[in-house]
């Protein structure tokens, strides 16, 4: 193992969205300096790093001579081409290596990976084509869920069939592509586990954090999720097999069900920062961006210490559909706190920043923070 990479190094990141920028502020104030490759320019990691290249993915060119001009390369968006990353992996190390964004950018082989090393997951098949779905669903049953295989984010690229629908319509409404089809699962809860792994092994998580979402997308993160007997516990132990098993270097987080009896499955990994996890900015001791930066560079992993009950609610396009929201009144709770993301096109369903919120107890943190957002619309304000 080669030595840590230490402040003053140029750590590269592919990607440019809000999961980029926050890991840029967190490097930034450590004293590295921030390179990030991303098609267009002006992005949320664009306007905090220290260099911005317009450039896409596939130029592998661009690619070589962004990873010539940094210590190590890191990712904040999964669905990166392969030959990108054999690319900069020929110039600066990356991390987590190419290997596990290739896994974890495609349903099937993320879940034969998952399958395979022995961690449970619904009852799902590889679905390759159309001629191929009808003898699926007879061995999974319905109702079931279709899911592109790659590609997917946010409910996106997935369909619900009930019994008696027509299994052609469902392929069609997810684009006729390579899908996986899984087992339908009528759950108690979702959560994740957001973790890290050094470059030495070691490695550090931030407890069970409660996920409720809304329309399929992330709406409220909840720490010290309480779990009966001792499957809090076992939830941390499945994520930091998932990362050895994979030999991830870097943060990555584990998204379960679970299910009404009592079960965890394991739905999906990212392996980068996670939305659910953007609490960890204000409430640990050390952050999720943190420690990837500390992680990537081959540092001690930071304790992951929660400073107080803390909750957070994501802050969508639609909000500003009214108008422009009034901060003011949110912020009068002098215990929420603004992450904005610095994108200027507040579309419906974009996740524009979110809302922190510290309270006595998790129920107190989660209300405080749903009431500031209440807060920001002007009819809640007015």
């Amino acid at each position: 193992m080669s030595g840590p990479i230490l402040p003053g190094a140029t750590l590269g990141v592919l990607g440019s969205g809000q999961l980029g920028r926050m890991f840029a502020l967190a490097a930034r104030r450590m004293g590295y300096r921030v390179h990030t490759l991303a098609p267009g320019a002006g992005s949320p990691t664009g306007q905090v790093a220290d260099r911005e290249v317009d450039a896409a993915y596939e130029d592998v060119e661009a690619v070589a001579d962004f990873a010539r001009q940094v210590d190590v390369v890191t990712f904040e968006f999964e669905n990166v081409p392969a030959a990108a990353t054999e690319c900069a992996a020929r110039h600066a190390p990356v991390r987590p290596r190419g290997e596990v964004l290739h896994i974890t950018q495609n349903r099937r082989r993320e879940k034969r990976a998952l399958a395979d090393a022995g961690f449970p997951t619904a009852p799902f098949e590889h679905v390759a084509s159309m001629e191929a779905l009808p003898g699926a669903l007879e061995r999974i049953g319905m109702p079931a869920v279709l899911k592109t295989a790659g590609f997917g984010y946010d409910g996106k690229g997935q369909t619900r069939i009930e019994p008696g629908d027509d299994p052609a319509e469902a392929w069609q409404a997810i684009g006729g592509v390579e899908a996986v089809l899984e087992a339908f699962i009528d759950f108690e809860a979702e959560l994740s586990v957001v973790a890290a792994r050094g470059v030495d092994g070691a490695m550090a998580d931030f407890g069970v954090i409660e996920n409720r979402h809304r329309h399929h997308i992330l709406d409220v993160s909840i720490a010290d999720m309480p779990l009966p007997g001792g499957l809090a516990t076992e939830a941390r132990e499945i994520a930091r097999g998932v990362m050895e098993a994979l030999d991830v270097v870097g943060v990555l987080c584990v998204e379960f069900f679970l299910t009404r009896d009592g079960r965890l499955l394991v739905n999906e990994l990212a392996p980068r920062p996670h939305n659910s996890g953007h609490l960890t900015f204000d409430a640990c001791l050390t952050s999720q961006f943190e420690q990837q930066v500390r992680a990537v560079c081959g540092l001690t992993l930071g304790a992951t210490d929660r400073l107080a009950p803390a909750a957070m609610v994501n802050l969508l396009g639609d909000l500003w559909q009214p108008g422009e929201p009034d901060w003011a009144a949110a912020l009068a709770d002098d215990r929420v706190k603004l992450h904005l993301y610095g994108k200027a096109d507040p579309r419906p369903g974009r996740k524009m920043g979110h809302l922190t919120a510290f309270g006595g107890d998790r129920d107190d943190a989660a209300r405080r923070a749903l009431r500031a957002r209440a807060l920001l619309t002007s009819t809640a304000a007015g």
